[in-house]
C-alpha cells in the first residue's frame, strides 16, 4: 500500500520529466519532503554530530536539506542533516528500537503510527519545552510523540460532466440515484470509514469515536459500486478513464486532475479529512535531543513549509504560514483557512487504537 510521502515522490518525478519543474528544482522539492539519500552509507549514518532523517523516497540524487536541512546545519554548525530514504515503517521502527541498534533520528510518520508506537514505548516523547506548540495551527499537529511540518487532505473528487448539479458533501457520494457511476476507495480503512460516518449526517465536531459497525455497513452497501486504489497514480488512473465517476482521493493528486483536464474534474475541500505529516523521533536514536531541536526549526519556519505547498501542495502547519500563500496557491492549499474551516481533523489517537482491528474488518468486507 503506497503512503501518501512515496505518492508525494511520485508527482515530483513525473513534474519533473514533464518538464514542468527544473533539476534544482526538483532537488530543493525533494529535499523538503526529506526524499535525497544519504551519501556515506551506514558508517556515516551512525556519526556523533549528524542527523538522519527517514523518509519513503527512494530516489537516486544528489544534495539533502535544502528547506530544512541547510538553515538548520546554518544555525546549528559541526551538524549535518541526511536522508535516508529506505521507507519508516511503524514495523522497521518497531524492529530497529526492540533490537537497540538505533540509526535513525526522525521518521516522517502519520499520526496513527505515532500513537501506536508511543503507546509502546517506542517513540521519545516530544518536548514542548524545545519544540512550540504555537507553530502549528492546532492540536492534532502537536501530539505526544510527534508533531506535524506538513499536512494533507482525502477530499472529493468527480467528474463534473457527468452531473448538472456538482456534490457537496459524502452524502451525495453514497447517494446513487442522484449521482449515478462507480465510485473510487482506497483499499484501506482510514478515510473511508470517517467519510461514510459523515455520510450518516454525524456532527463533524463529534465526529469520533467512529461507528465502525455502521460505516462499514454503510460501504457494503454501495460495494457493487465501488472500486478501489492503493496508490495515487491508480486513483488518478480511475478518474481519467472514467471508470469511476466520483471518488474519495489525496488532495495533491485532486489538484493535478482538476489542472490537467481544465476543470472537467473537480473537487471539493467541503467534509475533507485533514491529516498531519507527523514526524516522530525512535528511543534511542542516535543524535538525542538535538533531533528534537531539528523538529522544531521546520516547525517553526512557515517560508519552508509555503515552498513546500508550492512545489507538490503539501499544507503547511504554521499558523504564519498562511499570509505568505501566493494568491494562486491558496485554492489548493489544505490549511488555508478557508478550507480548513470546512474538513474535519482526522482523529490519529483513535486510528492508532483501533487502526489493525477495524482496518482487518474492512479489507475482509471489500475483498469478499
Amino acid at each position: 500500500m503506497q503512503s501518501f510521502q512515496q505518492d508525494c515522490v511520485e508527482l515530483a518525478m513525473c513534474a519533473y520529466r514533464r518538464g514542468q519543474v527544473s533539476r534544482r528544482g526538483l532537488l530543493a522539492g525533494l529535499a523538503a519532503l526529506g526524499a535525497l539519500p544519504m551519501t556515506g552509507g551506514d558508517a556515516l549514518a551512525q556519526a556523533v554530530r549528524q542527523i538522519v532523517m527517514v523518509n519513503w523516497g527512494g530516489i537516486a540524487n544528489q544534495g539533502f536539506g535544502r528547506f530544512y536541512g541547510e538553515p538548520f546545519m546554518a544555525a546549528n554548525p559541526g551538524w549535518r542533516v541526511v536522508q535516508d530514504s529506505t521507507g519508516p515503517s511503524a514495523g522497521r521502527i518497531r524492529s530497529m528500537v526492540e533490537s537497540g541498534r538505533v540509526t535513525w533520528d526522525i521518521c516522517d510518520s502519520s499520526a496513527t503510527s505515532s500513537h501506536l508506537l508511543g503507546g509502546l514505548n517506542l517513540l521519545t516523547k516530544i518536548d514542548y519545552g524545545v519544540v512550540n506548540r504555537e507553530n502549528v495551527i492546532g492540536p492534532t499537529f502537536a501530539l505526544d510523540y510527534g508533531a506535524a511540518p506538513y499536512s494533507f487532505s482525502n477530499v472529493l473528487v468527480y467528474d463534473s460532466s457527468k452531473f448538472p448539479t456538482a456534490p457537496t458533501g459524502w452524502a451525495d457520494f453514497w447517494d446513487l440515484q442522484k449521482f449515478p457511476g462507480t465510485r473510487l476507495l482506497r483499499r484501506d480503512a482510514a478515510g473511508a470509514l470517517d467519510a461514510a460516518q459523515m455520510s450518516l449526517g454525524k456532527d463533524l465536531a463529534n465526529l469520533y469515536p467512529l461507528d465502525v459497525r455502521a460505516s462499514l455497513e454503510r460501504v457494503r452497501q454501495i460495494r457493487r459500486n465501488l472500486v478501489f486504489w492503493t496508490s495515487g497514480s491508480e486513483s488518478e488512473q480511475f478518474m481519467r478513464t472514467g471508470e469511476a465517476v466520483m471518488g474519495q482521493i489525496w488532495h495533491t493528486r485532486a489538484k493535478v486532475l482538476e489542472q490537467e483536464t481544465n476543470g472537467r474534474l473537480k473537487f471539493i475541500w467541503n467534509q475533507g479529512i485533514l491529516q498531519p505529516g507527523i514526524m516522530v523521533i525512535p528511543r534511542g536514536n542516535p543524535a538525542g535531543a538535538m533531533a528534537q531541536n531539528f523538529l522544531a526549526s521546520m516547525l517553526a519556519n512557515p517560508e519552508q513549509q509555503v515552498e513546500l505547498l508550492k512545489f507538490l501542495g503539501n499544507g503547511p502547519t504554521n499558523p504564519r504560514a498562511a499570509a505568505l500563500v501566493p494568491e494562486e496557491f491558496k485554492r489548493f492549499n489544505p490549511t488555508e483557512p478557508a478550507n480548513a474551516r470546512v474538513q474535519v481533523a482526522q482523529d490519529g489517537r483513535w486510528w492508532g487504537e483501533n487502526y489493525a482491528r477495524v482496518n482487518a474488518d474492512y479489507i475482509d468486507m471489500v475483498t469478499g
